[in-house]
């Protein structure tokens, strides 16, 4: 009865039904009480409701019971992460891998408690910025140097320095609203484009054949700042072992610089000779691991190639390294793991490295190649269903059951024939699912569970159809309507897997460029966000004011996003 309990928490918890979760693994707790397995599922649920008070003291009990088990330390030290006990966190993860030294959620787990910790002591920032994305990266200058009126401004040495202040401290923004060069500069970065005081609708989404073309400012001569002299810096003394190390890293960028040459000109094992050496006479510079990976990529030594990037990973997090250069290696990784999946069709781990690296730094890029993998798992998975010679083999199969279900129709009603007839229509649904005549075969798989609500494969079926319709929210209650008839159902339990990941695919702002086109046209629309808009240009006290409201933040953030993307 405790396994029968925890089974139906696991599948609650899979769903993300975190309270019915509780519920179940409680009763299988009060039916095993020396299960350490329960408390630690219990204190995951309500880590996810949360509510790290009744997370911690289950984790205290998991510890407890099985204080050599390390799962019980990683939850131990979520619960103290969560009621922000960062030195308590800290010291369980470290227990946790005392036990078991390889284990990855340990030491990401203490790599955040040792940053928040951080962060903790840090004097407190400043509310950040709501544009602050929009400046950052490289690509900010890009933007202002296609569009035909910033490219002008780029040429004013104040507007640059007023751009350069906003990119290292984006809440300086509000310094410079009343600039109406840095006004439309932010226009141009978040894809909308201000008109002139006093013209009506002061909002509107670009065309792409006309651009706006107003006339720069010109700067005062007396405010042009000249650049202060250069002034030579005293010589210091340095200590030999400082000179011995300063020496290597100009050694190992030498070979670095070697290793590309030899990249560009396609001598792979030169390349990798070069840039191994380089890795051995500085090891504090994960941008050698990362390039070496590169090349093992172009070889299509995959293997070799995933090796690097997960000890450039490893060693980026000890050294406390850019964010940038730990997705780079994750994105390496994905591209490698891509490559493998198109023999091996299994696109899963490729789709979850991206996912982490965009984690650590959204680049378009790596954005691009998760999408690659996305559609070419969809793509495998509708060639599965869209299969004519399975369709035909179920038409046959869906053709006998209703030669046999017509001549039995007065006996309907008893279980033997309710359940053959369950089975006829639940073929027909697979048979028009893989003709891709989806209205028909949700028809059918409605039909068989209105006459046999426990039959699993009905909403299987059901389930199926509402995904590949893109009804995500729908199949997900479909599954999980059938999963309270059967809860241990494999094809149930994955079906709700994927609803939730597509699910929080759109949470996260993935979108293709037609539907962030789509996303940011309505958002434009929008009365509230005009005004907002409006008095940020006009109005910056106002427009302080719209901050403090977590409603307008929000609608600020998804048009940040989608004109950053």
């Amino acid at each position: 009865m405790a396994d029968e309990a925890k089974a139906k928490g696991n599948a609650a918890f899979s769903s993300g039904d975190f309270n019915a979760a509780i519920k179940h693994f409680t009763e299988a707790i009060n039916l095993a009480p020396t299960n350490h397995v329960l408390y630690s599922n219990r204190s995951a649920a309500y880590a996810s409701l949360h509510q790290y008070d009744a997370a911690l003291s289950d984790a205290k009990k998991t510890v407890e019971l099985k204080p050599d088990w390390s799962k019980g330390y990683s939850r131990l030290g979520a619960a103290h992460l969560g009621l922000h006990q960062y030195q308590d966190a800290i010291s369980a993860y470290k227990k946790g891998l005392e036990i078991d030294p390889n284990n990855e959620a340990l030491k990401s787990g203490l790599a955040d408690a040792q940053s928040a910790s951080a962060a903790s002591r840090s004097r407190a920032a400043p509310p950040p910025s709501p544009f602050g994305d929009a400046f950052q990266g490289p690509e900010m200058w890009t933007k202002l140097t296609a569009d035909p009126t910033t490219r002008l401004y780029l040429q004013q040495p104040d507007f640059v320095k007023a751009m350069q202040d906003i990119q290292k401290n984006p809440n300086k923004l509000s310094e410079h609203l009343k600039d109406q060069r840095v006004m439309q500069a932010l226009g141009v970065l978040l894809n909308v484009k201000f008109k002139a005081h006093g013209a009506g609708d002061d909002m509107d989404i670009p065309e792409a054949d006309s651009p706006p073309t107003p006339q720069p400012s010109q700067p005062a001569k007396e405010n042009v700042r000249k650049p202060d002299p250069e002034t030579e810096p005293e010589p210091m003394e340095i200590s030999e072992e400082e000179k011995d190390k300063k020496e290597k890293k100009e050694k190992a960028l030498k070979e670095k610089e070697a290793g590309n040459a030899a990249y560009k000109k396609k001598e792979f094992k030169t390349a990798i000779q070069h840039y191994t050496t380089a890795m051995e006479l500085d090891d504090g510079d994960i941008s050698y691991i990362t390039n070496r990976a590169a090349v093992y990529l172009e070889m299509g030594k995959f293997e070799d190639c995933i090796k690097d990037c997960d000890k450039a990973v490893e060693r980026g997090r000890e050294l406390r390294a850019d964010n940038k250069m730990i997705a780079r290696a994750l994105t390496r990784k994905g591209t490698a793991l891509l490559k493998m999946a198109k023999c091996s069709k299994d696109y899963e781990l490729a789709i979850e490295t991206f996912q982490k690296a965009l984690t650590e730094h959204r680049n378009p890029d790596t954005l691009k190649k998760l999408n690659e993998a996305e559609k070419a798992k969809k793509d495998l998975e509708q060639q599965e269903y869209f299969d004519p010679k399975l369709a035909d083999e179920e038409r046959e199969k869906g053709n006998e059951f209703f030669k046999v279900s017509r001549g039995t129709k007065k006996e309907l009603f008893l279980t033997d024939q309710i359940n053959f007839a369950c089975q006829a229509y639940s073929n027909r649904a697979a048979c028009y699912t893989k003709l891709g005549a989806m209205p028909e075969g949700l028809k059918d798989a409605e039909k068989c569970i209105e006459l046999d609500p426990t039959f699993s494969k009905g909403y299987t079926r059901k389930g199926a159809i509402q995904f590949f319709m893109k009804e995500y929210d729908k199949a997900l209650e479909t599954y999980q309507e059938g999963l309270k008839h059967d809860p241990n159902n494999q094809e149930l339990l994955d079906g709700v897997r994927r609803c939730v990941e597509q699910i929080n695919k759109a949470s996260r702002g993935d979108f293709t460029p037609e539907e962030l086109k789509e996303r940011q046209a309505k958002a434009m629309q929008d009365p509230v966000m005009r005004q907002v808009l409006i008095d940020f240009q006009e109005n910056p006290k106002a427009a302080q004011e719209h901050t403090k409201n977590p409603m307008v933040m929000n609608k600020i953030q998804k048009l940040v996003t989608a004109g950053t993307k």
